[in-house]
Formats: C-alpha cells, structure tokens, sequence
C-alpha cells in the first residue's frame, strides 16, 4: 500500500506540473495537442475540441504537447508564433503550479499538526549550542552569513559544513548579538536500535516511548506508543542516555526489556539490530513546534517554500564543489523509494496521508525549483533562450537551439542512467 501511495503522489506532483503547463497554454489560446498520462504506448484516448486526452501503459509522468513548441509552426496559434510573454508564462507555468500547489498542501498540513519555527525550545547542557552561549527562546536569525528562514536551514547548514566553526546571529529578548558555534563532530559509528523514538519531557529524552518504526524488533516485540521502558535485562533505566548507554555495551544481544503500561509490568524479548550511521555533526538543539492561525500558517507554508528553493540553488553549487556528494542525487525510482520509507512511519493511516502529503510537498517544491534551473532541457533552459530572444531582438536560429536541445538530452539520459543506478544501489543497500 505505501509504495501504491509513493506514485500516486509523485504521479500527482508531476501532473500538477503538467497541468500548469496546460491551463496556461489554453488561456492563452495556444493550440495543444495532447495532454496525456503516463509515457508509453497508448491504451486509449479520447478526443475533445482540438486535445486529445490519452491515458498510456506506463504509470508514472505525463506530458503536454503543444502545437509548435518542438518544431516550426504558421498557425497563428502555435507556441512559437505567441509573443514571448505569453511563451514565458506557460513555460513558468509547470514549476511554479508545483511550488503554489505545495504551499497550499503545507498549509493545510500545518494547520492539523502545527509547524517547527526557528525559535529554540531546548538547549542541551554542555552542548555545543549551551557552550555557545544560546538559550531556550532565542530566534536563529543567520548561520554563517545566511539568513535562517526556517529550522532544516541550520540542520543543512550544519551537515554540508561538516563541523566548521561558524558565527550565528541571534535573536534574544528584541536584541541581536552574535555567537561562535562549533558542532562536535561525532564520528561514523555503528548504533544498535531497537526502532523507537521517545518523548522529550521537560527537556531531557525520556523513557517514554512516542513512536515504534514499522517492521522494527520493538513493533515485532508489541511494544505501543506511550510504554515507559523500566529495565533492560537487570539494569533499571530512567532516560533515554541510560537506554543508548545499556544498548552500546549490549550490542545485538538479546534482551529483556521490562515497560510499564496501564501500570502494569511486562516483560518482552527483543534483539537490537546493528545501523551504521555516517559521520554526524552536533549542535544539541531543538527548535520549537507549535500550531497558529491561519496568517501564521501559511506564512510559515511560504517560509519553508522559500528555504526547499534555496535548498535546490545551494545544492547545485554544493554537488559542484563536492560539498554534497554525488550519491545523494536522487531519479524518480529513489523519489518514489523516498516517499513509500516516509509514508511507513505513520502507524495510522491519517499518519499516513499525513506523512505523504508532507514529502509530497517537500519534493513538489524540489521539483518546481529545479526546473526553473537554466539547464538544456529544462524549463529554465528555455525561459533563458526567451530572454536571450529578448536581448538579441530576434529569434534564436533553430540549428543553434536543436543543437542545445540535442546535447541537453544527451546529458539528462546520462544523468537518468547515473539515478537510476544510484536509486538502485541505495535500494540494495536499504539506504
């Protein structure tokens, strides 16, 4: 069920881009030719007005054609006979009917589970962040220079610049003033879990349990959201610190883990299981979660808009320099893998939709974002040569443009190739 969920949303992602596309190529009394779901051979179509409407074998993509947008065209309605506004507009059209359906989406997410600010609503003792001088209710404004809009900026922040000192300006009680923070670097290391999260209860991790990771040893065990672990074998826990401390000398051993439900003991046999997490970066902060009105909301849905397309501008010149490398860039088989292994955190399926709706935003944004991108074959591509049209005062000759468009194809089946092995390895690797 969770991956026929993961391509109905990233199917919905991409239609939603198509269908800007389209709409904006009808008002604007462009002649378009098909619009059609899926890639493939055609299973059946049907014809209204001008458009046919097919529906083909493979389910994933869609497209709209367009008289005269691949190839010369004298009807007066072709895209290339339209002034270069109405063209740029429609181009425009895709990505940012992603990136405005996506804050929508976030916005009636937000307004049923609330929304993360950038202000800190614990500090860890003797954390780098406490060290730093930071304090519970200070607003992160800057990190390293770089306006902060919303929390997964400093985490970005934080992991690309893998442990560097960096200045962050802060806001306290209407005042700004700088500190000097440096993450500790903890190393690549193997953890051994049971796949759980707990709560945080007046600032410290608990032994509470608030969630059980699907198909984990705690969900074969039957332990439930809100089980207190009290013992593992025969040493008494109070925290999640004694938890990792008993797990870290434990290994994979089976063990006895003894919780309290309904004031009542129970005892149930579980056996950890090894992860190897890579090297990691820590700060010893969390910021606050809170729900507002419906102002708050959406400004909060536009905030985080705004940082997933700064994200996708950072990341390009990240993956250039070798900050960020190679093997996180994901094609749709990862994308889809991606939202399916969200998806299976929820317990219930009004988590699940939860869950969905919100990668399904996450990555609608992405994808909007990333189009806008002036690479051959991408809609940036051609909104760029429709500003180059608009300086030269003349059209770019057709050999130059399919010369551009040839080895911008080349190019992205080479990088289709290179995600889909990446997809495929992070597959295989469970990653």
């Amino acid at each position: 069920m969770n991956i026929i969920l993961a391509i109905l949303a990233f199917n919905f992602i991409v239609i939603a881009h198509e269908l800007g596309h389209f709409i904006v190529a009808k008002l604007s009394d462009i002649k378009v030719l098909e619009f059609s779901l899926f890639v493939g051979p055609k299973l059946f179509s049907i014809k209204r007005g001008e458009t046919e409407y097919s529906l083909r074998l493979f389910p994933i993509l869609a497209y709209v054609r367009m008289e005269g947008e691949e190839e010369e065209s004298d009807n007066e309605r072709a895209f290339n006979k339209k002034p270069l506004h109405i063209r740029a507009a429609v181009i425009a059209a895709g990505p940012l009917s992603n990136i405005i359906i996506a804050i929508v989406v976030l916005s009636i997410v937000f307004s049923i589970t609330g929304f993360t600010t950038t202000k800190l609503d614990y500090v860890e003792a003797d954390s780098p962040a406490y060290e730093a001088s930071l304090q519970k209710d200070d607003i992160i404004l800057k990190y390293d220079g770089k306006k902060v809009y919303h929390p997964m900026d400093v985490v970005q922040f934080v992991y690309v610049y893998k442990g560097k000192p960096a200045e962050v300006e802060v806001l306290r009680d209407g005042k700004k003033f700088t500190a000097y923070i440096t993450p500790e670097v903890i190393p690549e290391r193997e953890l051994y879990l049971i796949g759980v999260s707990v709560e945080n209860i007046n600032g410290e991790l608990s032994n509470v349990i608030s969630q059980v990771i699907p198909n984990s040893p705690a969900e074969a065990a039957g332990i439930m959201p809100g089980d207190k672990v009290v013992k593992l074998n025969d040493v008494s826990v109070s925290k999640k610190a004694d938890i990792d401390n008993f797990m870290k000398e434990n290994k994979a051993n089976p063990v006895k883990m003894t919780i309290e439900r309904n004031n009542s003991q129970i005892v149930l046999d579980i056996t950890p299981y090894v992860e190897k997490i890579p090297e990691q970066y820590y700060v010893g902060i969390e910021f606050e979660a809170r729900k507002g009105n419906l102002f708050e909301t959406v400004r909060n849905s536009i905030s985080y808009a705004y940082s997933t397309i700064r994200s996708v501008v950072y990341s390009i010149g990240w993956l250039i320099t070798g900050r960020a490398p190679l093997s996180q860039i994901m094609g749709p088989i990862g994308i889809v893998s991606e939202i399916g292994n969200v998806v299976e955190q929820g317990t219930t399926l009004a988590d699940k939709l939860i869950y969905l709706l919100n990668i399904a935003a996450f990555i609608s944004i992405a994808m909007g974002a990333m189009n806008l991108v002036p690479f051959p074959a991408l809609d940036g591509n051609k909104l760029l040569l429709i500003l180059v049209e608009v300086v030269r005062k003349k059209p770019i000759p057709p050999e130059k443009e399919a010369v551009i468009s040839t080895i911008g194809f080349i190019i992205l089946i080479l990088l289709a190739l290179f995600t889909v092995y990446n997809d495929t390895l992070r597959l295989i690797r469970g990653g």
